[in-house]
């Protein structure tokens, strides 16, 4: 069982008298002063050509990034990148392309700002499975900095990560420096990745609210889709869900269940409703058993404000939580993802649209495998059947011309829209066809029927 472990600096963790502690603490409380300085002049030290390394939503301190722009803006550097991943802030670099080729950026997963800028031309794209992101940057990315937010510095002169375990630990361990920013609204995680003061080269302090995912609205259809699922839900069973209106419809029908765990990509508000109304305990779970594992939270200020101090959620890097090989050691496992559209032999397309960039494929292959792997573990793509005021199927014989295959048909488990579940892993072509068309529209249900006949598929 995985234990995140900061790198520590000589003598960390070793046991001190009264009289060491204190002069100890007196010591980071200098150490900390002498790397103070602005976001101004952290940004000056930035040089041409320098690729620069970030974790996902707020883990990235604007602050920072805004002062690296503005000197890109002003032509005093060039050829500087920086990694994103899931952007929650509205960086400059991404918003149009004034500093193309001066101050670029390439993304592991994109959000609005990202995936504006990659089908723009001015944005770059870096196809991965989440959890092989760190191995990736150990084999391939010399980081010249690593940037990130932490919580204020604790006795022991250890910041937290706050949000985030993700790729934090592979990136601070590869990078040539780290620039922090303290931000007082950041949660102390304390079962986390931490970073001591000794290990970073400059401090900027900035105080602001956390970016917020703004609540979803729950239609009548995603509450169908919602309901179909938790039906498949046993007691006891351990929930990975994503964004959107349909996991959050999922949770709200959860809350009747009881001894729920969870092992998560990504720790939502949903999870935090069902923890706080009791159906979510993690007492069943085969690891980390009274722990909320997940490797990065976004959401709303009470997310945040759960994590605080908050021993019961552990915050891990992504290569372990999103592993598949870890995912099944809780049996049960469930794992609800969504998707832009499924063909007829399952292939399921969830970050494009034909060949416009929309996402990346983040954790959802990880947690598909994961499922599939548990004992009594099951994997659901949901999403409504039909798209653009009905006008369009999800439900396609082909996906269309360019689009990206997210989870292939061999892994694929059971496909959900608002007319039923449809089991697809472990069935020939012809009887996956035919519960593919028993939950598409009933208004497409004999064109898809028609070209499955003309394609010998039934």
């Amino acid at each position: 069982v995985y234990r995140a472990m900061a790198r520590p600096s000589a003598r960390a963790g070793a046991i001190f008298t009264d009289k060491e502690r204190k002069t100890k603490m007196a010591d980071y409380r200098e150490i900390y002063a002498n790397k103070l300085t602005t976001a101004e002049e952290a940004a000056g030290r930035v040089q041409d050509g320098w690729l620069i390394g970030m974790d996902a939503a707020v883990a990235a301190p604007p602050a920072l990034v805004s002062a690296i722009a503005a000197r890109a803006a002003r032509g005093e550097i060039s050829g500087v990148k920086i990694d994103t991943l899931l952007d929650v802030y509205p960086f400059e670099f991404y918003a149009d392309d004034s500093l193309n080729g001066r101050f670029n950026g390439s993304s592991w997963f994109s959000s609005a700002g990202a995936r504006k800028a990659v089908n723009g031309g001015w944005g770059d794209f870096m196809p991965a499975y989440y959890r092989d992101i760190p191995g990736d940057i150990q084999r391939l990315y010399d980081h010249d900095v690593y940037i990130t937010e932490v919580s204020p510095m604790d006795k022991h002169g250890y910041f937290s990560m706050g949000t985030v375990g993700s790729l934090s630990e592979a990136s601070i361990d590869k990078a040539k420096r780290i620039f922090v920013v303290v931000n007082d609204k950041q949660p102390r995680a304390v079962c986390a990745q931490q970073i001591h003061v000794s290990q970073v080269d400059a401090i900027i302090e900035d105080s602001h609210d956390l970016a917020v995912l703004p609540p979803t609205k729950i239609d009548e259809i995603s509450a169908t889709i919602g309901g179909y699922i938790a039906e498949q839900i046993p007691d006891g069973a351990c929930i990975q869900l994503g964004i959107g209106a349909i996991p959050d419809a999922t949770g709200i029908a959860l809350k009747s269940k009881h001894d729920l765990g969870i092992h998560t990509e990504m720790f939502t508000d949903s999870m935090v409703e069902l923890i706080a109304c009791g159906a979510v305990n993690n007492s069943k779970k085969q690891i980390h058993r009274g722990k909320t594992v997940t490797t990065f939270a976004f959401g709303s200020k009470r997310i945040y404000d759960y994590i605080d101090d908050n021993p019961a959620i552990e915050i891990l890097p992504v290569n372990y939580v999103n592993d598949p090989a870890v995912i099944c050691k809780n049996d049960n496992m469930i794992s609800i993802n969504a998707a832009v559209e499924v063909d007829l032999w399952g292939q399921v397309c969830a970050e494009s649209i034909g060949t416009k960039h929309l996402s990346g494929t983040g954790g959802q292959v990880d947690f598909v495998r994961g499922a599939c792997q548990s004992r009594g573990g099951k994997s659901f793509i949901a999403f409504t059947s039909t798209a653009k005021g009905g006008t369009i199927s999800k439900i396609q014989p082909i996906l269309t011309p360019g689009a990206l295959c997210t989870t292939s048909k061999n892994d694929v488990d059971y496909i959900v829209t608002e007319y039923g579940i449809a089991q697809l892993r472990g069935l020939s072509l012809s009887k996956r066809v035919k519960n593919l068309i028993s939950i598409a529209h009933p208004d497409f249900r004999d064109e898809l029927t028609f070209e499955a006949k003309k394609r010998g598929m039934i």
